[in-house]
């Protein structure tokens, strides 16, 4: 199925979820949506054929292979978790408008096609829709290497030049935000670098899991970088090889699954991820709402502990701190917790497209700008509920799981982009779910 019959497919589906049953059983976590996506974009710059294992298999997945496609680039992905990449020597220097405007990623897949080409134009980026995505960071790092860039009057379509006769050049930037350092402005910057002889300082760097797992991908393949006082240096390579490579196994998504457990009083076990892979601040929060979480057959186990899930103070933050992508799950999971919690979004600023819905389902929940305030256990009841972003709609999922009654659910299109098996993985733990198409 192409990405676009796959979107118009899931956009007309809904889904059914009758509350009530606790889940528990085994379940393996896919590889990271997030860490991927990154990778997608550093595939760009392999010089010889390239094959990532654990590929998850969502949509924003067939998307950048579409994109990577349009550049020149062949991709292959089999659906066997496999993402296959054969370089081309002509890359057209084109992000592809619609496409990109699918995914979050556009400027990070622009920088690798700049570092190859030293031209690029792409749109601003896509995906979720909860709060404007900022790329002035990224614009800053193309600059800094010596790129002209030029934004329309729409602020929608970008262009980045090497000027004639000059060539990219190591640099210096800052990408840091008022918010923390920019994820994906740090990979931009390392991407850039990567192809740059010389080497290049990448200053208040993040180190998320994206960051390092790109990094752990370049440095295997010849590319120099080290951290200290000063930040993040980056030695870039003549050549970049292909080889194979395994995406990491996806925190949000075994966050995800561990809440959707909890909140039903069931118990989890899960493959494809370690105790040492989840943020510390998310284990502490974990703890804190009375979750009691162990290694386990190589995995983790969880489930909540005797005295029942417990109102938290949490705030999100860069890593290892609590993972923005884990917030509004977190609210949905505390509405049944004893007592008044407080999520304070300190990574956006605004992230509360989940809380009319979650209201909508009974629970006690606000929002006032970054704070939410959640206050339980509410008696949660069957509702018709939507959301217009992937983890909104996985809250949504979540809190129907324990609400009394069916609920429909709206935003198949966002759950199908970041999660390729968690609705036959909840039906395996033993949720009652099933999809029906939604009336024209």
């Amino acid at each position: 199925m192409t990405t676009t019959l796959a979107t118009r497919a899931a956009d007309q589906q809904l889904l059914k979820v009758t509350g009530g049953r606790p889940l528990t059983g085994r379940i393996r976590v896919q590889g990271s949506k997030n860490v991927a996506l990154h990778l997608y974009a550093a595939a760009l710059l392999a010089d010889t054929n390239l094959v990532l294992h654990q590929a998850p298999a969502i949509l924003d997945t067939g998307v950048c292979a579409q994109i990577l496609t349009h550049t020149g680039t062949h991709t292959h992905v089999p659906g066997d978790g496999t993402f296959h990449v054969v370089p081309t020597p002509l890359l057209r220097p084109v992000i592809h408008h619609n496409l990109g405007a699918k995914v979050r990623t556009t400027a990070v897949l622009a920088a690798a096609v700049l570092a190859r080409t030293g031209q690029v134009d792409f749109p601003a980026p896509g995906g979720d829709a909860f709060c404007p995505r900022l790329i002035d960071r990224h614009l800053a790092a193309m600059e800094a290497a010596g790129a002209e860039v030029s934004v329309d009057e729409n602020g929608r379509s970008i262009s980045a030049v090497v000027p004639p006769g000059r060539r990219l050049h190591p640099f210096r930037v800052d990408v840091s935000t008022p918010y923390g350092p920019s994820l994906g402005a740090t990979v931009t910057a390392v991407l850039l670098a990567a192809r740059i002889p010389g080497e290049s300082l990448i200053t208040r760097a993040s180190i998320e899991p994206e960051v390092t797992e790109t990094l752990r991908f370049l440095t295997e393949r010849g590319v120099r970088a080290a951290w200290d006082d000063e930040g993040l240096h980056v030695h870039g390579a003549d050549s970049i090889s292909g080889g194979q490579f395994t995406v990491a196994g996806d925190r949000i998504e075994a966050a995800t699954m561990i809440m959707a457990a909890a909140v039903t009083g069931g118990t989890i076990d899960l493959d494809g991820i370690t105790l040492p892979e989840l943020p510390d601040s998310q284990l502490q929060v974990f703890a804190d709402a009375g979750l009691h979480l162990t290694s386990h057959g190589g995995g983790i186990r969880a489930a909540v502990g005797e005295g029942g899930l417990r109102a938290v103070q949490a705030r999100t933050g860069p890593h290892p701190g609590l993972p923005t992508d884990t917030a509004p799950q977190l609210a949905a999971l505390l509405t049944q917790a004893r007592g008044s919690s407080h999520v304070f979004e300190a990574v956006y600023p605004q992230r509360d497209t989940h809380v009319a819905p979650l209201r909508a389902l009974g629970a006690d929940i606000t929002a006032d700008g970054q704070d939410i305030r959640i206050h339980g256990p509410a008696p949660l009841r069957a509702a018709d509920v939507q959301a217009a972003d992937i983890r909104a709609v996985t809250a949504l999922l979540i809190a129907a799981l324990v609400a009394d009654g069916t609920s429909t659910i709206g935003g198949m299109y966002h759950l199908a982009r970041g999660y390729g098996r968690l609705l036959p993985n909840l039906a395996a733990l033993g949720a009652d779910i099933t999809t029906t198409a939604a009336e024209a």
